[in-house]
């Protein structure tokens, strides 16, 4: 039988059904899943399913069902789940001029980790980063995939004002900002891709269960890519990933 989740009061309108308490892949897989067997039971009552690393909110019309009856739907929905699956996805291409004034912090990740700047962006360019998340503003993506090498805390004063599409470093975490916002990650560099454009269905790009992939590029590839966006003309390259956990 699938783990049970725990249940947990947020208000009078929501719970969160909480899987553990780490950052793991399989986890974050399950949380997901919970989420769409409870999108896909379309049941009178349910508002809004919010995915996070390691758990569900789940927001409901108290005045159409009791806390009661929300957790036993979220147990049940639990208890059907497969022990082992797998779900097709998305893998997203990000392009990213980094170093310079786009990433400002590039330097420091460099010599906290022993590497020249050319092997961090090597490494962070490399990884197959997978979307654990969305959170902190609309269309923030928390990445996990990190190589282990270029791991920095966070900067010990936050900046007041950081530019819509740095990408930064947090711990083990990477992750872009959508839009401008005071913010304390590491920026290495900066993308030109909208990741929030609230004329568009959906608004977000990425979603939870994505996969991401960044992709270097040179001040003139970054600069002609600024003007296709400008034109609402730029997409970036969207893949299919193969099913797994």
């Amino acid at each position: 039988m699938p783990p049970a989740p725990r249940i947990l009061t947020a208000g009078d309108s929501a719970l969160v059904a909480e899987y553990g308490d780490a950052i793991d892949v399989r986890v974050n897989a399950r949380v997901r899943q919970l989420q769409r067997t409870l999108e896909a039971s379309g049941h009178a009552g349910l508002v809004e399913l919010v995915p996070t690393y390691r758990s569900l909110m789940v927001h409901y019309d108290p005045m159409v069902l009791s806390h009661e009856a929300v957790a036993g739907l979220v147990l049940g929905a639990a208890g059907h789940l497969p022990e082992d699956f797998g779900e097709s996805a998305r893998a997203v291409d990000i392009p990213v001029l980094y170093g310079g004034g786009e990433g400002p912090d590039l330097g420091d990740v460099a010599a906290r980790s022993g590497l020249r700047e050319e092997e961090v962006v090597e490494l962070h360019a490399a990884g197959d980063y997978l979307v654990f998340m969305i959170g902190f503003m609309p269309g923030f993506p928390y990445l996990g995939g990190l190589p282990h090498a270029i791991a920095t805390p966070r900067l010990a004063t936050p900046r007041t004002l950081v530019p819509a599409g740095s990408v930064g470093i947090a711990g083990a975490q990477t992750g872009i900002y959508p839009s401008e916002s005071p913010g304390g990650w590491r920026l290495i560099g900066r993308t030109p891709v909208r990741l929030f454009d609230a004329r568009l269905d959906p608004p977000a790009l990425l979603q939870a269960g994505d996969h991401l992939r960044f992709v270097p590029v040179s001040r003139a590839d970054y600069d002609g890519i600024v003007r296709e966006v400008e034109r609402d003309a730029y997409r970036p390259l969207v893949r299919a990933v193969p099913a797994g956990p």
